[in-house]
């Protein structure tokens, strides 16, 4: 999927009709949202409609340099997020809807780019919702239908040719969470925070090992049984249990070692989602 250096959707080609879009971005009254090494996201409204950008400033060659020799490949710009978010809409995921992205500059090292997407409202990351689970388990049926949504999302994202490389349940966002009924109907999961995201024809098995595995670990700590993930793997592959443990067992080997290993670090580093709420008391 080509990427164009520019794309602004129909209200902000008329907003911004005739004016550099990079100036128009930088000009915005923005609430800071977060900030690492050369990226900022912040939040911002035009006639007092919500959105969110994410800029991107040039990495650098270290970063670049960096990254290629511990084999990942750097993320240079918005272009990553553009793509996935694009395609992942195009399947009829909801995600992302992107209103404005720019990239500018040829050095890969020196390219400013920018991607504007819509505010999702009234929405809880998936990790906040069962963060309580431990202690107030949900009924049942709301379980088994959050289970076989993330399913759905997951099945749908790789058959796409897309991997998320942060895919946990933190970044899946749970639309009006207090409508959900304890029949778990009406459940819409928004995926964001692609800006690390791949595109290909197909998913690679390295990759699939490393979103399922990170998304295995992200759910540890809130109290799933052996069949609430044999359900996950059996939505997921659309087979029967028997017959995915018999064709994928080396894969999901692969996936538990590389869950083990995360949640290992994260416990280490007392960045488990059950730490920073006890901290946070």
């Amino acid at each position: 999927m080509s990427v164009p250096p520019r794309f602004l959707r129909d209200d902000f080609a008329r907003r911004w009709e005739g004016r550099d879009p990079f100036e128009q971005i930088a000009a915005v009254a923005t609430t800071p949202v977060r900030e690492v090494a050369r990226r900022k996201t912040f939040r911002f409204e035009l006639d007092g409609v919500g959105y969110y950008a994410k800029v991107h400033r040039g990495v650098g060659w270290r970063e670049i340099i960096k990254n290629w020799l511990v084999g990942k490949a750097p993320v240079l710009d918005a272009s990553n997020e553009f793509r996935a978010a694009t395609k992942l809409a195009q399947v009829g995921l909801d995600t992302l809807q992107v209103a404005a992205f720019g990239v500018r500059g040829r050095n890969p090292a020196r390219r400013d780019s920018f991607l504007v997407t819509d505010e999702i409202t009234d929405t809880v990351t998936l990790e906040a919702y069962t963060l309580p689970w431990p202690d107030q388990p949900p009924e049942p049926q709301t379980k088994r239908a959050l289970i076989s949504k993330v399913a759905d999302v997951a099945r749908a994202m790789h058959g796409a040719g897309v991997n998320h490389r942060d895919f946990y349940i933190c970044h899946l966002l749970l639309k009006n969470p207090h409508l959900l009924t304890p029949a778990g109907e009406n459940v819409t999961l928004y995926v964001v925070d692609l800006h690390r995201a791949q595109l290909r024809s197909r998913v690679p098995r390295r990759w699939l090992v490393r979103d399922l595995g990170g998304l295995y670990y992200s759910t540890f700590d809130i109290n799933l049984s052996r069949g609430d993930r044999l359900r996950f793997l059996s939505r997921y592959f659309q087979l029967p249990v028997r017959e995915l443990l018999r064709r994928h067992r080396t894969l999901l080997d692969a996936v538990e070692r590389r869950a083990t290993k995360l949640y290992a670090k994260a416990e280490r580093n007392q960045i488990l989602p059950r730490q920073l709420a006890k901290q946070r008391h």
